[in-house]
């Protein structure tokens, strides 16, 4: 650890020099909500911080695994691919932040620890390796569908409680986003050539 600096050195810099190493206590846990005044009862806060954690979880590894397989993608197709991976990755980065500010709306703490994405995620863990582009795809594919399954039985049970902002957002944004980018992934794996031979 650096060492501290000594009180004749803080009088030189004075008011300027930043506070390092500081520690803080935890002020809210991570599942509890705080009150705020949304007209919506602490139950329905609860659940709906709950879903969303779910579902942002799971976004920010499907964000990862656009990033990843951006960079990591090949073959005839590159430059196609790569730059539709990259602007499929910066929608989900936008669905992020917006499923975490949600959260802290309705007074509970998004999960933003990598590590603890990684606990809470439902979305199969990817190998370290490269694998071939069809594999790629199949496997963004397969995470749209985790989340899509859950943010429809989501949407429906958070709408059904009376929550229609994170209702919206779960149909407007996360099914409508994820359905789109679906869409274009699965039409990369149907089974035609590139050119068709006469």
């Amino acid at each position: 650890m650096p060492e501290r600096l000594s009180q004749e050195a803080c009088t030189l810099v004075g008011s300027t020099q930043p506070w390092l190493h500081q520690h803080g206590h935890e002020v809210q846990s991570f599942g509890a909500v705080r009150q705020f005044p949304l007209g919506l009862s602490y139950e329905t806060r609860m659940y709906s911080c709950e879903r969303l954690n779910r579902m942002l979880a799971d976004t920010q590894i499907l964000h990862a695994l656009y990033k990843k397989h951006h960079w990591l993608v090949r073959g005839a197709t590159f430059y196609q691919l790569h730059l539709m991976l990259d602007k499929h990755g910066s929608e989900q980065l936008v669905l992020i932040d917006k499923i975490a500010e949600r959260v802290q709306t309705l007074g509970g703490v998004a999960v933003g620890d990598p590590r603890h994405t990684a606990e809470l995620t439902r979305v199969p863990r990817a190998p370290n390796g490269c694998e071939e582009v069809p594999a790629m795809l199949s496997r963004l594919l397969e995470a749209h569908e985790v989340i899509l399954i859950d943010a429809h039985d989501a949407a429906q049970k958070i709408g059904d409680m009376g929550d229609d902002g994170t209702n919206d957002l779960t149909v407007s944004e996360i099914i409508r986003t994820n359905e789109l980018q679906a869409w274009f992934l699965a039409e990369h794996l149907v089974d035609t050539p590139l050119v068709h031979v006469r």
